[in-house]
């Protein structure tokens, strides 16, 4: 749950989300080759449709390292106590808008120790400055968000861990036999009504920028499936050749999957007897009733159509997440931080924070179902939306003002965050963004009927 850190034990909170977020940090960084981000590690399988080579988005994990330090400096020692830079280079090696994803991998990064000792310093200073008093709400919101940031990038480890062919981190563990629970199928009919889409000022909890402010909206009666698409439900799709027919895809889709040669989801593997995918550094068989995952924006809108189905709008899946029905039949005025309501995210509701490292089936985590019964709306997999990301009306950059901002226009949006995802960091109102090609996303879809 985002904390707005206020009242007299603000500073000792802010210190345990951020000795926390640096415990799982170190733990995504073991294990790391220490000359990784001189060459990339390809994991070179025929049956892979896209090698690391071509995916010039994954950065080195070492950067990622740097960079999740480098915040904390900039943000917090530079901005707020204007103190000078620890390391004179940080902004040129670690400012993302200055340093594009290709630019990384040729980049004279310091040793993986160096890198940890840097992160060491500027932990111990910004710990340092929670011991000197009340902070102002300014000071507060940009160590929150620092937190937050580092959970995001927490999250992008693990995709390279995955994307590098590491293994697991150390921290996960095993899925309980009940979580072998099957598929979900069909549809809940959503009312049409009216719906204020956002997060209201004062809702008791951080806000991230491209989150502000709630406006009413109409939303008309649609359908959406309780669970999103599996791994079998997406075979059919590969076996009835979904990817070689191209009435299936947009100009635009068709031509990356020309250019990628794409031939079923990342990672997915055709030998033996069925088929199998890559968990990390282990090849193991594809689990029928599990959530595809590792699939574009592109394919997801190619089955859909299909399917005969479509993808929600971003608007339609908050609605489904976030609403409850009225007595009256439409919308209530009641709007849900959660699927399940106001309870912080826990093991009982969702498949977060990194406890066990996979997906698991579609229809576990029945606690977790929106009042109008959709599942896993949270947590196991991102769910690709067919809406661009766009700022709300009113639109103001937050103090980190290169969060959204820059971004707006051509990517799409995914909600709902991934197993990987931190359980403080998403919500109903979460709104992740890519470009409409990334496939190394722990990223699937739910979809809607036409």
């Amino acid at each position: 749950m985002r904390e707005t850190f206020e009242g007299a034990d603000a500073n000792a909170d802010l210190r345990a989300g951020l000795l926390d977020a640096r415990t799982r940090t170190l733990a995504l960084l073991e294990g790391l080759d220490p000359e990784e981000h001189r060459a990339r590690r390809a994991w070179r399988r025929q049956d892979e449709a896209l090698t690391l080579l071509q995916l010039s988005i994954v950065n080195p994990l070492l950067w990622e390292a740097g960079h999740i330090a480098w915040f904390h400096e900039r943000f917090v020692l530079r901005d707020l106590d204007r103190k000078p830079p620890i390391r004179p280079d940080a902004d040129a090696l670690y400012r993302s808008l200055d340093v594009p994803p290709d630019a990384r991998w040729s980049l004279d990064l310091p040793p993986l120790q160096t890198t940890l000792g840097y992160m060491a310093v500027v932990q111990d200073e910004v710990v340092g400055r929670l011991q000197r008093g009340p902070m102002s709400p300014h000071a507060r919101e940009v160590q929150a968000i620092g937190i937050l940031h580092e959970d995001m990038h927490d999250e992008t480890l693990v995709y390279g861990r995955q994307t590098l062919g590491y293994p697991a981190p150390g921290f996960a563990v095993p899925p309980g036999p009940a979580l072998a629970a099957g598929p979900l199928p069909g549809d809940v009919a959503i009312p049409g009504g009216r719906f204020r889409l956002g997060a209201e000022p004062g809702h008791g909890g951080l806000v991230l920028d491209n989150e502000k402010w709630a406006h009413e909206v109409a939303v008309k009666p649609f359908r959406i499936a309780r669970a999103p698409v599996t791994n079998a439900e997406f075979a059919a799709f590969v076996a009835d050749g979904g990817y070689r027919a191209r009435r299936f895809w947009d100009d635009v889709g068709w031509h990356w999957r020309s250019e990628t040669g794409a031939q079923h989801p990342l990672y997915w593997i055709t030998e033996g007897p069925g088929w199998q995918t890559r968990q990390f550094d282990r090849i193991v068989a594809l689990a029928p009733h599990q959530p595809v995952s590792h699939v574009s924006w592109h394919e997801a809108k190619a089955f859909c159509r299909w399917a005969g189905r479509r993808l929600p709008t971003e608007l339609e899946w908050e609605v489904a997440a976030a609403a409850e029905p009225a007595a009256s039949g439409g919308l209530g005025s009641v709007k849900r931080r959660y699927p399940w309501g106001a309870a912080a995210p826990g093991i009982a509701y969702a498949n977060l924070d990194g406890r066990l490292l996979g997906t698991v089936d579609v229809a576990a985590f029945a606690a977790g179902d929106s009042a109008f019964g959709c599942r896993q709306m949270i947590g196991n997999v991102w769910e690709w939306t067919d809406s661009a990301f766009l700022p709300y009306p009113g639109f103001v950059p937050g103090p980190y003002k290169a969060y959204s901002e820059p971004w707006f226009g051509p990517l799409k949006v995914l909600r709902g965050g991934c197993f990987a995802t931190r359980g403080r960091l998403t919500s109903n109102l979460y709104r992740n963004f890519f470009p409409p090609d990334r496939r190394d996303l722990f990223a699937g879809l739910r979809t809607c009927a036409l």
